[in-house]
């Protein structure tokens, strides 16, 4: 039976690639330069092809070097989850368990679930990480994260996922612009400018704006927020209204505010919100688990 490369060697690939520099590389895996290099070199003579392409100033990952940096990352992900489910002795609601949730979503849910999972399932060792949609994926894709609580719908690249309920939107804005509208509201009876969104880093935009039939370009003030909350001091200052996610009104976003929620047009005017997996997860059990724990919590469950 042929030697197999060591996980050490494809380790040192993937740090490579992440870091495009081998002293970056070598210091990321506490080694020095040369042994990183000689590493992945004993990996191109064990698979018997050429990974990177060198010359005395840079290099560059062949094709068959990015295809092997991909399955390298692929085994080493199932070799850490194999690891955690033999520490766990194969009990789906223990050990690690790293988990990144979007910024819209985050703040209002993150609390209630992690002091829930804290007190059913306290062998569970849970981290968080809040991040953009794409930069969440990328760290799945990474074995970076285990597990993703994204607002649906949204390219999965790939992963599967769990539909675990629905967050309706709400129109928010000052009682006083709010007095002569009836429900749903008409966006042709809104000023122009007057309707603020978060950046487009947010899919929340995206969503609220194809859920609730925004089609009216003119209506959309060309200022953009990083959060909810500057949304909401936006609406309270008066100066127009915006789309706000049912979790975080239940939750108190409007508190101490003079905001008035309007059902906005749209028969469908919600966003769904999902657990997203790798494919190729040991941890289906435990991820089911969690998705029933988060469902409960949404204000919609729809999760069979």
């Amino acid at each position: 039976m042929n030697k197999l490369p060591s996980l050490r060697n494809l380790s040192y690939l993937l740090a490579l690639h992440q870091h495009q520099n081998f002293n970056r590389a070598a210091q990321a895996c506490n080694v020095s330069q040369s042994t990183l290099s000689s590493g992945i070199q004993n990996l191109e003579e064990q698979l018997g092809c050429l990974l990177i392409e060198r010359d005395h100033k840079s290099f560059l990952f062949t094709s068959m070097g990015e295809e092997i940096v991909e399955q390298s990352r692929q085994i080493l992900t199932a070799t850490e989850e194999l690891l955690n489910f033999a520490q766990s002795q194969g009990k789906i609601m223990e050990g690690p368990l790293r988990m990144g949730c979007i910024p819209t979503i985050a703040p209002f849910l993150l609390g209630t679930l992690t002091k829930q999972l804290q007190q059913e399932y306290p062998k569970l060792s849970l981290s968080i990480r809040e991040d953009t949609t794409n930069n969440l994926l990328l760290q799945l894709r990474n074995g970076e994260l285990d597990v993703l609580i994204l607002a649906l719908p949204v390219d999965l690249q790939g992963n599967q996922s769990y539909t675990l309920g629905r967050d309706p939107f709400k129109l928010v804005m000052h009682k006083s612009l709010a007095e002569n509208l009836s429900e749903p509201v008409q966006y042709h009876k809104l000023p122009d400018n007057s309707i603020f969104l978060l950046e487009k880093e947010h899919c929340l935009t995206g969503h609220a704006v194809a859920a609730c039939e925004l089609a009216e370009s003119s209506k959309i003030n060309p200022f953009t927020a990083t959060s909810l909350h500057s949304l909401v001091q936006m609406a309270d200052a008066g100066l127009g209204a915006t789309f706000i996610p049912k979790l975080a009104i239940d939750h108190g976003i409007l508190n101490n505010t003079e905001l008035v929620a309007l059902q906005p047009k749209g028969k469908q005017s919600f966003r769904e919100i999902g657990l997203i997996y790798r494919p190729t997860t040991t941890r289906r059990q435990t991820f089911r688990q969690l998705a029933k724990c988060i469902a409960q919590l949404l204000p919609e469950p729809t999760l069979d």
